[in-house]
């Protein structure tokens, strides 16, 4: 296997897509006064975290049951264990981001409605003591997932400009690819 699956790839640059819309939606909403379109913000934001949720839960299963490319030879074993354990991470960190906006959400008070249609089950009881500790969580897990993020933005591009070894084109469109 030379690259990843076409629906590994729809579902890595989806998913890269929404997790970029919902921290740029976080980041503006979180400092607006109360008032109908922060609540709609944060609806839509609540949405993009349950989607993310769902396709990484996909992007898991896909992952297991097609496999994912060997790295280069020329990857030192350190390079190949560093990004095994980077990746390890960040889906770790796609999925308690939403959980943990989830629980602070539920913590609150407050329901998450699908899309405002389909109420999700609350797995937690309002519990108002727990929702700063639920928040800073969330925020602090979000700040650790766009550093990753940065990372392996910076470590694709490290491969593709200096390494030229292929890693990016892996996951890139095969339309995008010079093969």
């Amino acid at each position: 296997m030379q690259r990843y699956s076409t629906t590994s790839i729809v579902l890595h640059w989806l998913i890269a897509l929404l997790i970029i819309a919902a921290f740029a939606m976080g980041w503006y909403m979180s400092d607006l006064r109360i008032s109908p379109t922060k609540l709609k913000l944060y609806s839509w934001h609540k949405w993009l975290g349950v989607s993310i949720f769902g396709l990484v839960a996909l992007r898991l299963l896909v992952r297991l049951i097609k496999g994912a490319p060997a790295y280069p030879d020329t990857m030192q074993n350190w390079e190949k264990q560093l990004a095994n354990a980077m990746h390890s991470i960040l889906y770790l960190l796609m999925i308690a981001v939403p959980l943990s906006g989830y629980l602070y959400t539920y913590a609150a008070g407050f329901p998450v409605v699908y899309f405002g249609l389909i109420e999700l089950p609350a797995i937690i009881s309002p519990h108002p003591e727990w929702k700063e500790g639920l928040k800073e969580l969330h925020e602090v897990l979000t700040t650790g997932m766009l550093v990753l993020v940065g990372l392996h933005f910076a470590a694709a591009l490290k491969h593709h400009l200096i390494n030229k070894d292929g890693i990016l084109q892996r996951m890139l469109p095969a339309r995008l690819t010079k093969e």
